[in-house]
C-alpha cells in the first residue's frame, strides 16, 4: 500500500465531477487500499477519490476509533434522506478548517463494492454526514459550498493566513 497525495483547496481539480467506475479489477482493489492508507495516515475519517486526483466515483470511510470499520462505496447513490443535523465538519483538502454544516440525519445509499456487487447501506449521525461529505466531492462540491458567502469568505481567509504562516 502507498500513501497518495491529497490535493488541497483551491485546487480546481477538486471541482471535477467523478466518472462512474466500470472496471472492477485488481487495480481498483489496490487503489481502494491506497485510499484507506492515505486516509489513516492523514488522520481522516473519509476520503473521496477526487481528493487524490482520481476522478472515479469511489469513497472510503472509517469512523471507528480502532480503524476497523471500513466502508467503501463505489458508484454511490443516495436513495433516501431523512431529518436534519448540524455537524462540525473538517476536510483533508482544507487542513485546519472546520465549520458547522447542515446535512440529512439519515441516508440510505446504494453502492457497489470492489468486486462490483451492489449493496445498500443505511447510515445515521456522523457516518451519514461523512458519506454525504465524500459524495459531494464526487460531484465536484466541497463542504464550504454549504456555508453562507460570509462564513465561507472568513474560513477561506483563515486558511490562507494559516498557509502563509506555515511557509
Amino acid at each position: 500500500m502507498s500513501v497518495l497525495t491529497i490535493i488541497e483547496y483551491p485546487d480546481p481539480r477538486l471541482r471535477t465531477v467523478a466518472e462512474p467506475v466500470t472496471v472492477f479489477d485488481g487495480e481498483l482493489a489496490t487503489f481502494v487500499q491506497d485510499m484507506y492508507q492515505t486516509m489513516y495516515e492523514s488522520d481522516g475519517v473519509g476520503l473521496a477519490a477526487t481528493q487524490v486526483n482520481v476522478h472515479k466515483r469511489v469513497l472510503v470511510a472509517d469512523m471507528s476509533a480502532d480503524r476497523n470499520e471500513r466502508l467503501c462505496l463505489i458508484n454511490p447513490e443516495i436513495l433516501e434522506k431523512e431529518g436534519s443535523q448540524v455537524y462540525q465538519e473538517g476536510c483533508l483538502s482544507f487542513p485546519g478548517i472546520y465549520a458547522d454544516v447542515t446535512r440529512a440525519l439519515k441516508v440510505k445509499v446504494r453502492a457497489q463494492d470492489v468486486t462490483g456487487a451492489e449493496f445498500i447501506v443505511e447510515a445515521e449521525g456522523p457516518l451519514a454526514v461523512c458519506i454525504q461529505h465524500e459524495m459531494d466531492h464526487l460531484a465536484g462540491k466541497v463542504f464550504v459550498d454549504h456555508l453562507s458567502p460570509l462564513k465561507r469568505s472568513l474560513l477561506l481567509k483563515r486558511m490562507e493566513k494559516q498557509r502563509r504562516q506555515a511557509s
